[in-house]
C-alpha cells in the first residue's frame, strides 16, 4: 500500500492467477475468509448494500459477557453519529478472562464489530470472519487460496 505495508497480494506471490481484486474489506488487524475476483460485475452484485449477504465473524473479546451485555450488543448502538448493530450475536465459548462471540451483520460499515464492542466498553482481542453467505472458511490456512466453484458461489448469495 501507499505506507508500504503488506495486502492480501502477498498470498497470491508465485501462483498463476489471472488478474484479481479484493471483493469487500477486512481491516488490517483482522483475518479470515476473503473473497477475490476478476469480474467487476459480480463483485459489485456482492457488496451491494442493498442485497444485505449475511457476513459472520468470529470475535474474541477481553472479558465473559453476561445475558445483559449480550442482549446490548444485539441491540447495537449508535457512535460517532452512526447507527452500528448486528444481525445477531451469540457467545461460542469462554475462559476465565476472555470469550468467543459469533457476530453475523449485514452491511460492512468501517470497523463496524470493533467500534460496536467499543461502545460496550469491550476490547477486540481477535477477530476473524468464517463466511460470506453461506460459504464458510472451513480448515482453510491462514494465507493459502483456492478457487471456488458454481456450488461455491451460490453459497454466497
Amino acid at each position: 500500500d501507499e505506507r508500504g505495508r503488506d495486502t492480501v497480494y502477498r498470498c497470491l506471490d508465485g501462483l498463476d492467477l489471472p488478474w484479481v481484486a479484493p471483493v469487500g474489506r477486512l481491516d488490517q488487524a483482522s483475518e479470515g475468509l476473503l473473497l477475490l475476483g476478476n469480474d467487476p460485475e459480480w463483485a459489485a452484485r456482492v457488496t451491494e448494500p442493498a442485497r444485505a449477504i449475511h457476513k459472520t465473524y468470529h470475535v474474541q473479546i477481553d472479558r465473559v459477557p453476561d445475558e445483559t451485555l449480550l442482549t446490548a450488543l444485539r441491540a447495537g448502538t449508535v457512535d460517532r453519529g452512526e447507527r452500528l448493530g448486528a444481525v445477531d450475536v451469540q457467545l461460542l465459548r469462554h475462559g476465565q478472562r476472555n470469550a468467543w462471540l459469533a457476530i453475523t451483520l449485514d452491511e460492512g460499515r468501517n470497523r463496524q464489530i470493533r467500534r460496536l464492542l467499543e461502545a460496550h466498553g469491550l476490547r477486540t482481542l481477535r477477530l476473524v470472519r468464517v463466511a460470506i453467505g453461506g460459504l464458510e472458511l472451513g480448515d482453510l490456512p491462514k494465507g493459502a487460496v483456492r478457487e471456488l466453484d458454481a456450488a461455491d458461489l451460490a453459497r454466497i448469495g
